[in-house]
């Protein structure tokens, strides 16, 4: 059985991931992003994300208050302390996008259009790449599912921890629920990766290199003094073709 201190940290995530739902839930028209809930001494700092922040305000702040008292109330938290903010990058973050697909296709879009808006709307915002998904009673009674990309869209490897963003969300229309699954991948830091654009660039980047070595007083390593120093392996004259 897990202990003490395991238990406190599962129970902690079980909150969290139950007021994330909740919250996705009943306030997706603000374009809901996430949350961040911090226990302190003086009671939970909770910390929402969300690019319509009036929506969860509230007018004078009512809705706050009455978000305050489900937080104490059903989810336990004590003394909950709420601040709302918005996210840095609403155009890069999936949540948002996935929310506002789902919003624009409630009230009577077309589909299509709408995810060919979304797509133009994240690569302008400097995407790497983005994948669109929307599956359900599209056109007639027969499930089925579209999918849209552009861009450069990572499914393995290290990279889809360290830029990609996903996130689904769901339409209730009165035909059935359309569900949307929205991948973002996000440019990353300038260190990450190297962009070469011509043979000239490439002859700028080795000359650079070299300028380096000879500053740091480090020798050059070229294909000519490779092959001095290492020998080719070639079979011995009157062994070749022996059993």
């Amino acid at each position: 059985m897990p202990s003490r201190v395991a238990r406190y940290f599962l129970n902690q995530a079980f909150t969290r991931a139950k007021l994330d739902e909740y919250l996705a839930q009943n306030f997706y028209e603000a374009e809901y992003a996430g949350v961040e809930v911090v226990q302190t001494s003086l009671g939970t700092n909770i910390r929402i994300y969300a690019n319509r922040p009036a929506l969860i305000i509230g007018r004078r702040g009512a809705t706050i208050r009455r978000l305050q008292t489900v937080l104490e109330q059903v989810f336990g938290l004590p003394k909950p302390r709420i601040r709302v903010e918005q996210p840095k990058d609403p155009e890069l973050n999936a949540r948002i996008q996935a929310f506002r697909i789902v919003r624009s296709i409630e009230r009577g879009y077309h589909f299509r259009r709408v995810a060919f808006a979304a797509l133009r709307r994240i690569m302008s915002a400097g995407a790497l790449g983005v994948e669109i998904k929307i599956s359900g009673k599209l056109t007639s009674e027969r499930a089925r599912f579209e999918k849209y990309r552009a861009g450069k869209v990572y499914k393995a490897g290290h990279k889809v921890d360290e830029l990609v963003d996903r996130a689904v969300a769901y339409a209730r229309l009165p035909k059935g629920v359309i569900g949307v699954e929205v991948i973002i991948v996000k440019p990353g830091k300038p260190g990450d990766y190297i962009k070469i654009k011509s043979p000239e660039e490439v002859k700028e980047v080795v000359e650079k290199i070299r300028e380096d070595l000879k500053a740091s007083g480090a020798e050059a390593v070229t294909a000519k003094s490779l092959e001095e120093h290492m020998e080719v392996a070639k079979p011995v004259e009157g062994e070749e073709g022996e059993e």
